[in-house]
């Protein structure tokens, strides 16, 4: 398998210009879907699994959104290129460690749309778009979904309608979720009420990485919980013109009140960061996560000046551990990344 991606640009999440850009960096669509016929993966033969992936393989093309989708045989991938796709938020976590036949088809070169083939399910399909996009996520996932259910068939029951190997994910099969960049609501120690707030809403708050991990630079998701009960429609409109628009408000409530009330601290906070990502020699991924935040914080509140949004994002995700290695174009230990990324890291203003 060759690089599997060879560069950032014009990758969809990572644009800034998007609705709401300032605090939501992107909004994603996901469907859970098995084809009818075939056992769910925890019955399934070694056949059934390579089956599925010829199916999907041959089908995907003719249902694409308008980018050429590229096939990727995630059996035969290394373990740096399947770490490139996590990074990318192509594939999850649980779908890289995998053994068994499995693979993504991607759309390029934007990376919108994503078709993780033998995860959980035979299929989780997803669409990402910058900003708060959900209901255009919705129409152009909805599109392919419809075009690729009329070529494969999905496994349906007419009362409890798309049949799924996780229970919570039966019904519509769909998760949409928002990452939100939430630096104000931690410096103000709102945070934790947040995410109370969500629970109590049975919303699920995640990190960078979705489930399991940790809010690596003051970035959470925020995502659903139910797909039983409720249409697509339901749940796009709770999420769209609801539950996120209120936290964008609480979010800029925040940025307000350290502009206003705590301005000095908020400037240190801020400039001490840039310097750390200007002169540090050695970063970790997590540090340099949080540094940039702050960086980002400042540029959007006018404290520093001179540094691109567009720098910072692409720096977010060229810090990872798989992506430095990448720039570099070597394996490296804990060590020689952290002295890798320090070298690598500076957004300098002007520049």
């Amino acid at each position: 398998m060759s690089d599997p991606m060879s560069t950032v640009e014009g990758v969809q999440w990572l644009r800034t210009d998007g609705r709401e850009g300032d605090i939501v960096l992107s909004s994603r669509v996901r469907l859970a879907r098995n084809i009818a016929g075939l056992p769910f993966l925890t019955r399934a033969t070694i056949d059934d699994r390579r089956h599925v992936m010829r199916l999907v393989r041959k089908h995907s093309r003719a249902a694409e959104i308008g980018e050429a989708m590229e096939w990727f045989d995630l059996e035969s991938a290394s373990r740096s290129e399947r770490e490139i796709l996590v990074e990318r938020h192509l594939i999850s976590r649980q779908h890289a460690k995998g053994d068994e036949p499995r693979a993504l088809t991607v759309s390029m070169p934007e990376e919108q749309l994503a078709v993780m083939v033998n995860e959980e399910d035979h299929l989780r399909i997803q669409l990402i778009r910058s900003g708060l996009a959900l209901t255009d996520a919705w129409d152009q996932i909805n599109r392919f979904d419809d075009q690729l259910e009329s070529r494969v068939g999905y496994a349906f029951h007419p009362r409890m309608g798309y049949l799924t190997a996780c229970p919570t994910n039966v019904g519509t099969g769909v998760r949409v979720s928002v990452m939100l960049h939430l630096p104000g609501l931690k410096l103000t120690g709102e945070i934790d009420k947040a995410r109370r707030a969500a629970k109590a809403m049975s919303l699920a708050v995640r990190g960078f990485y979705g489930e399991g991990s940790e809010a690596a630079g003051d970035l959470y998701q925020i995502s659903n919980q139910t797909t039983l009960g409720k249409s697509e429609e339901q749940i796009l409109e709770e999420f769209e013109r609801s539950i996120i628009p209120d936290v964008i408000r609480f979010e800029r409530q925040a940025r307000e009140t350290l502009l206003d009330r705590r301005r000095p601290m908020l400037e240190d906070r801020v400039q001490r960061a840039l310097g750390a990502l200007l002169y540090a020699r050695l970063l970790n991924a997590d540090e340099a996560m949080q540094l940039l935040s702050q960086v980002r914080l400042g540029v959007l509140l006018g404290v520093i000046e001179g540094v691109d949004l567009r720098t910072i994002a692409e720096l977010q995700l060229l810090t990872q551990p798989a992506h430095l290695q990448r720039v570099v174009g070597e394996t490296l230990d804990q060590a020689q990344r952290r002295r890798a990324r320090a070298d690598f890291v500076p957004p300098r203003p002007g520049g």
